[in-house]
């Protein structure tokens, strides 16, 4: 992981165009995928700084880009164009284009693609529309009916409003409104856009917190530059302590950024920062609506965002006075971008508090081995809490032995337990079943022949869902209907479900326990924010005894009823050869079980496995963590893997898959070949194809000494990629598909 910056940091202040024979000249980047910027003429009058916007002609049309520095001097300087404008708007901080810069050395990818991440709502940057609100006008000798007077009345103790919500709060039409703006009754005034957040109180009054979450939070709330890790177990008040970390920020005059894996998890988080900070927080994620987007987007350059909470992508906006970075759940694999720009955004908020000297919190109950390795060495500091909060305790492990204790034929809840469930519903307590596979089934085959219902466009089969009787591929978004017939044996009727998605889940358990309501729990349920928030609401208040749910409902939810935790497959994420696979499968299945006792009565949690005495599974039961995670790290200091050794991937993707080998074959023949370094492949993918497009893979491995960067810089050096050929670079890679 990075953790230094070898570039020279350029503070705003000064201009930054330099002198040539026709006059001043910059280079401005654009949001494309470009590696460097281009140069421009400066108008004469014209002063431009690092990071003003400004409008420049590029081929037969204009756009909008950044000043980014003095001009390359690469063009003959009588072929430049002027620059057409600088808008009027604040600049993009200097830290933003530093951090812009870094990302894209450290990703191998191009700056005006960062650059683009960083300007993500176009509409942001043009002048902000005024709403038009009315208030009480200077006609005095005009009729005043009955309705004309509930208007006026309202307005006599009332700022101006919107005419919409004027009319409605006087129980009159639009029409009325506009008639009495006509007669000069009111008059129009304009009116800001109201923002989609409020203004934290830093001095609001907390919640009493424990000994050990005060210790944390008075140690967090120094602000201290550098990274702390908050190590509690699942419900120990994680969340409070960092609150009070956010409020020093506040007080400070300075802006605060939560990234949070999920937009599901945003609900509960969202009523506990409002209920503390008596205001809601800026959002940003890809569920908000374009005028949200563009007001908070807005809200981070003049600073009027105070605290913003969002998905990862919330790291790149163009923060006025960014004074915080927190990263809860910072061991999930969601703050890995796997398209366009490439980036672990954990990570890179590690930097972005970096180059600010900004202190930077990551929290999990389950820490990531990266992470506590930084921790182990003295780079990062932690806070422990040990216990949960309000006395509650963390609930029993135990397995089942598949092999032994089996469920019945087409069933997948073994009879151990069933008896664990009809035991708890009987108590009138929550129960919890959790598969993490959606749909009805992964696979559909036909009895006949042995055919099996593909993707076209991907190396991957069609998954069943019958909440949506349709198949589908997860990889590509395909979809089609359940064919009538085999379209290789033309037999009808033939097809059959194999193995269990959590809605064939669902359907068992509908049959076992018939009177139990029940609530399936889904990425295809939970669709936004809203959507989470009433079914959070549903099993909070009790309205459902039975949840039935994927990894969503795995982290970051409070249910105090919930007692009993069942993992159908507790095996399922411990195959495909990635090398973070036992990590990820503890820390899910700890996360998990995490749901369980949090209220009064203590919980217990059942995995299922037929495998029970792998490390992984002996350490859920046992609970020992750091026995666990040091085996862990010993395995990976010898095979040289992560954090130990440098990965970083190249993918290369045709739709031709003659081309996509021949260039396979010319990249090995030229692949690196020296000490501390090791090239993997070429190979297919094991996703060898994607949407269409066949994949073949390389892996360069590298000592931590050495940067894969270099390296592949100088193995790329003249290569070209004609025609439909890409090459995708992964530094750091977690996906191995």
């Amino acid at each position: 992981m990075p953790t230094e910056t070898d570039h020279a940091l350029e503070e705003g202040g000064e201009p930054v165009a330099s002198a040539h024979p026709l006059g001043q000249s910059v280079g401005v980047l654009v949001p494309l995928a470009l590696f460097q910027p281009y140069d421009y003429l400066v108008p004469a009058g014209l002063q431009l700084r690092r990071g003003d916007f400004v409008t420049v002609p590029l081929g037969r049309r204009s756009v909008t880009g950044v000043v980014w520095g003095p001009a390359l001097g690469d063009v003959d300087p009588a072929k430049l164009k002027p620059v057409t404008a600088r808008l009027p708007l604040a600049p993009l901080p200097a830290i933003s284009c530093d951090f812009i810069d870094w990302v894209a050395q450290y990703g191998m990818a191009p700056v005006g693609a960062v650059l683009r991440m960083a300007m993500s709502v176009p509409d942001a940057l043009e002048p902000e529309r005024a709403l038009k609100g009315w208030t009480i006008g200077a006609a005095m000798d005009v009729k005043i009916t009955d309705a004309r007077r509930r208007v006026l009345d309202l307005l006599a103790g009332s700022p101006p409003l919107p005419p919409t919500e004027l009319a409605r709060a006087a129980a009159v039409s639009v029409g009325v409104i506009t008639e009495m703006g006509k007669l000069g009754l009111l008059r129009s005034v304009p009116l800001a856009l109201p923002r989609p957040y409020g203004d934290p109180e830093a001095d609001a009054a907390g919640p009493v917190l424990s000994s050990a979450q005060g210790e944390a939070a008075r140690d967090l709330a120094k602000l201290q530059p550098g990274v702390t890790l908050i190590d509690g177990v699942t419900g120990s008040g994680k969340t409070e302590v960092y609150f009070e970390a956010i409020a020093a920020c506040l007080r400070a005059g300075k802006q605060a950024v939560v990234m949070v894996p999920e937009i599901a998890l945003t609900p509960q988080w969202l009523t506990r920062f409002e209920a503390r900070f008596n205001a809601p927080p800026a959002q940003w994620h890809s569920e908000l609506t374009g005028l949200a987007r563009r007001l908070t987007w807005r809200g981070a350059l003049d600073g009027s965002a105070k605290v913003v909470v969002g998905a990862r992508s919330a790291l790149f906006l163009p923060y006025r006075d960014l004074g915080l970075i927190i990263v809860d759940e910072e061991h999930e694999s969601a703050f890995k971008q796997e398209d366009g720009v490439i980036y672990q955004a954990r990570d890179m908020a590690v930097v972005r508090g970096h180059l600010a000297k900004i202190p930077v919190i990551l929290a999990s109950a389950t820490p990531s081995l990266e992470t506590m390795v930084n921790v182990e060495s003295g780079r990062y500091r932690a806070v422990h809490l040990p216990d949960r909060h309000g006395g509650a305790t963390l609930p029993a492990i135990h397995l089942i032995d598949l092999r032994l204790d089996k469920p019945g034929r087409q069933s997948w809840i073994a009879p151990s337990l069933k008896a664990e469930l009809d035991k708890t519903l009987a108590a009138g307590e929550q129960a919890l079943l959790f598969l993490n596979r959606r749909g009805y089934a992964p696979l559909t085959l036909c009895r006949t022949c042995g055919h099996r219902l593909q993707c076209p466009r991907c190396t991957a089969w069609l998954v069943e869902h019958r909440f949506h009787q349709k198949l589908m591929c997860h990889h590509c978004g395909f979809e089609q209907n359940m064919p009538d017939a085999c379209p290789a044996c033309l037999n009808e009727g033939s097809f059959a479900a194999c193995g269990p998605g959590v809605e064939r889940l669902a359907e068992e358990a509908a049959a076992l326990f018939p009177d139990a309501r029940r609530l399936v729990l889904t990425s295809d349920t939970v669709t936004g924010p809203a959507k989470a928030e009433a079914l959070m609401k549903m099993v909070a208040e009790r309205e459902v005894d039975l949840v039935i749910g994927t990894q969503i409902i795995a982290k970051g939810h409070n249910f105090p009823h919930l007692t009993l935790v069942g993992v159908v497959d507790a095996d399922l994420g411990l195959h495909g050869g990635d090398l973070r696979a036992a990590e990820r499968t503890y820390q899910l299945m700890q996360q998990v079980a995490g749901r369980a006792g949090r209220g009064e009565k203590p919980g217990r949690v059942y995995l299922q496995t037929y495998d029970p005495d792998r490390a992984v599974m002996q350490a859920l039961k046992s609970g020992d963590r750091e026995a666990f995670m040091a085996a862990e790290a010993e395995d990976r200091r010898e095979s040289g893997m992560p954090p130990f050794g440098r990965l970083a991937a190249l993918i290369l993707s045709s739709r031709d898959e003659a081309a996509v080998t021949q260039k396979a074959r010319e990249l090995a023949r030229t692949a690196p070949h020296r000490e501390g370094v090791t090239v993997l492949g070429p190979a297919p993918a094991p996703m060898a194809l994607l949407r269409g497009r066949h994949r073949i893979r390389f892996l360069l491995k590298t000592r931590r000494d050495i940067a894969p960067q270099g390296v592949l810089r100088s193995w790329l050096k003249g290569q070209k990629f004609p025609g439909d050929l890409r090459l995708q670079i992964d530094i750091d890679p977690y996906s191995f598909m």
